[in-house]
């Protein structure tokens, strides 16, 4: 049972006091009295039984027990400032909150973005990273971008595109370590992405290499550190090829000469079913797979995968 909580006034002018070492000042900011501080923080003083706040000439400091609730205090006023601006965006009809990849969002998706807002003037796109399938009842995302297959239970996925994997490196690494087949990779060290653990055993084999042991080498949790580390030398790096297009343009990394191989999984937008239809999603749905089919870093035959047939609801072409 909550008992001798103190009011939110009377916490915002605890706060105020506190930064400005003065009630007069605090008074001021918050457009009140000095007295209706002063009668707020004794307030706040009697409900938590604690003084908070010691008289020292003209100002006021704060006892060892205010500085510790202090701290608390400003995390509390922080997450309420947080989740009113998250309650105001979230579901109002010219926002779009995405959940998407953090490296194909920052290296492919935001620099095409310009062109969704010219064509949806007004239109305001929220993004927050996540790299593992969620609950949309649980975290209220209008679509998200997933890699993977295409089960996504209470969504409709939107098959985007499959991915390109070349095995790139700068070019000292190359010079130093005499990188030019496949099997050369063998003597430089590779860098690993955490999440798919046997990326290089499936593209050596495809190449017709067997290593006959535990590859190793770094490993790193998003692709665009892995094309970061490959830059900077620390190895020959397995990534996909959209990734890395303006690295590879600029000669600050280069491919190696080998068979296409293309990942068994693919990039789906997703859409939770209770916003399916919904002009803006659809509207998104139909610009992002019109520029993953036109996308000019994704070279490869683009094989539908396997889905259920296709929606022709505005935004069609989910499954």
């Amino acid at each position: 049972m909550r008992r001798n909580l103190p009011s939110l006034v009377e916490l915002i002018a605890f706060e105020s006091a506190a930064r400005h070492g003065s009630f007069t000042r605090a008074a001021e900011e918050l457009n009140l009295t000095q007295g209706a501080i002063s009668r707020q923080i004794r307030g706040l003083e009697e409900a938590v039984d604690t003084r908070l706040f010691v008289r020292v000439r003209r100002s006021v400091i704060l006892t060892d027990a205010g500085r510790l609730y202090l701290a608390d205090i400003r995390t509390i006023l922080e997450n309420l400032s947080v989740a009113a601006e998250r309650v105001t965006t979230f579901g109002a009809d010219h926002v779009l909150n995405l959940a998407v990849l953090p490296t194909m969002a920052t290296r492919w998706l935001v620099p095409r973005i310009p062109d969704f807002c010219a064509k949806h003037p007004g239109v305001i796109l929220n993004f927050t990273s996540k790299v593992e399938p969620f609950s949309f009842d649980a975290e209220p995302f209008d679509a998200a971008i997933h890699f993977g297959d295409n089960n996504w239970p209470g969504a409709r996925v939107r098959f985007l595109c499959k991915e390109e994997i070349v095995a790139a490196a700068s070019p000292a690494t190359i010079l130093r370590d005499r990188v030019r087949t496949p099997r050369d990779v063998l003597r430089t060290t590779l860098l690993h992405q955490t999440t798919r653990t046997n990326a290089w055993d499936d593209w050596l084999l495809h190449q017709g290499v067997e290593t006959g042991a535990r590859l190793k080498g770094p490993r790193f949790d998003q692709f665009g550190m892995i094309a970061e580390a490959a830059v900077a030398g620390l190895g020959i790096a397995l990534v996909p090829r959209f990734l890395v297009e303006a690295e590879l343009s600029s000669g600050r990394l280069v491919a190696l000469d080998a068979k296409p191989t293309e990942s068994d999984s693919a990039y789906w937008f997703v859409i939770p079913d209770r916003k399916f239809g919904e002009p803006l999603i659809s509207a998104f749905s139909d610009w992002i797979a019109d520029q993953a089919r036109g996308s000019k870093e994704w070279p490869i035959k683009r094989n539908r995968a396997k889905q259920k047939p296709a929606d022709r609801s505005p935004g069609g072409g989910l499954a």
